[in-house]
């Protein structure tokens, strides 16, 4: 056993090597895989994995790549993990201890894993994050989150309790597995919509818009359109336009809006590095912005291991153009709902608060 396993580690790091980040670590895998059709779904899993866990480490110096690959290994995996035996015998015996425990003892062993050598801008961090607990949270797979689409709720627990599917459910919001083949037995978009619990989240900040009267909304940056339909299934009747800057995006919109079953809405291309002329305005104004995408590297943590500081101030000037340029879209007293996936603070409150001061916004707290 410890041979095959060894061997996929080979594997894996042959892929690592290889890999330079000209395209998502998914889309490399997948393309990888295409082009070696010897591996069979159990390899690729395996080999995937393994693949995925390197990259755990974030920015860690380890002194070669086998080395790292088994120190994520030592800390990302179980217990029970049937790759300890590819571990040195020391490891081995300490797989049941926690992360904090396994440090102390890398430390003894002259491999110090801290938090800033994973995760080196915990001082750029917007305010209220727990910063260690953040940093190793990346050392976890995330689970899979889902929201459960209005009236659907019965029809969903009832199949996932006939498919024996474990879950947690917070109102409408189900928590399962990661790798769980929702899509197989569920109609993704229509029952379901596979959104993170944080960007579920964004619909407490719908409710600001009942009590506003809002009627007419602009997703300006509206991607796959996650926003929006949860913006539909909260506030139904809202009169909705939507945008992007990319016309493949907004074709992969309508094709989700059709499955989604939401068909009275307007969209437009828009790039909004520059100024629009204002043919009408709107009640509230959704601006998920394009971001360093961070708070989601634990889905894809080669951003981790590749992303440079100087990213976020190219990334927070372009967002503070980009909601500028659609504050003149906004009716007096209207809502502007700034939103990023960054747990950057200059990506954040940052933002926020120059945005505020330059258009003499009020912050709705």
């Amino acid at each position: 056993m410890k041979a095959r396993l060894d061997n996929y580690i080979q594997m894996a790091l042959a892929l690592i090597e290889r890999y330079d980040g000209a395209m998502p670590l998914s889309a490399f895998l997948k393309q990888y895989y295409a082009q070696n059709k010897k591996h069979g779904s159990r390899d690729r899993k395996l080999i995937s994995h393994l693949v995925y866990t390197y990259y755990r480490l974030g920015k860690y110096a380890a002194t070669n790549q086998q080395q790292r690959l088994l120190l994520a290994l030592f800390l990302c995996e179980p217990a029970d993990s049937q790759w300890s035996v590819c571990l040195p015998e020391a490891w081995q015996q300490m797989m049941q201890a926690s992360v904090a425990e396994k440090c102390s003892y890398l430390q003894t062993q002259a491999l110090p894993i801290t938090p800033a050598a994973i995760f080196p801008w915990i001082d750029a961090l917007s305010e209220g994050i727990e910063k260690e607990a953040f940093v190793w949270q990346y050392l976890q797979q995330p689970d899979l989150f889902l929201r459960v689409r209005p009236s659907r709720m019965k029809k969903v627990v009832e199949t996932l309790n006939t498919n024996t599917i474990a879950f947690e459910a917070e109102g409408n919001c189900l928590r399962v597995a990661n790798g769980t083949k929702i899509d197989q037995l569920l109609t993704i978009n229509k029952d379901v919509v596979v959104q993170d619990r944080s960007s579920q989240q964004v619909a407490n900040l719908f409710s600001y818009f009942q009590e506003a009267s809002v009627k007419k909304v602009w997703d300006c940056c509206a991607a796959s359109g996650g926003k929006s339909i949860l913006l539909i299934d909260t506030l139904p009747g809202i009169q909705l336009s939507v945008s992007d800057i990319r016309a493949t995006i907004l074709h992969n919109l309508r094709q989700r809006f059709a499955e989604a079953g939401i068909a009275q809405f307007q969209s437009f291309l828009a790039d909004l590095s520059q100024p629009l002329p204002v043919k009408q305005q709107y009640d509230a104004i959704i601006c998920d912005v394009p971001c360093s995408g961070s708070g989601t590297w634990g889905r894809t943590p080669e951003q981790l291991s590749l992303f440079e500081i100087t990213e976020i101030n190219r990334y927070a000037q372009l967002q503070a153009t980009i909601a500028g340029n659609t504050i003149p879209h906004l009716k007096q007293g209207g809502c502007l709902l700034y939103i990023t996936c960054s747990v950057f603070a200059a990506e954040n409150e940052m933002n926020v608060n120059k945005l505020a001061e330059q258009h003499s916004l009020k912050l709705v707290t």
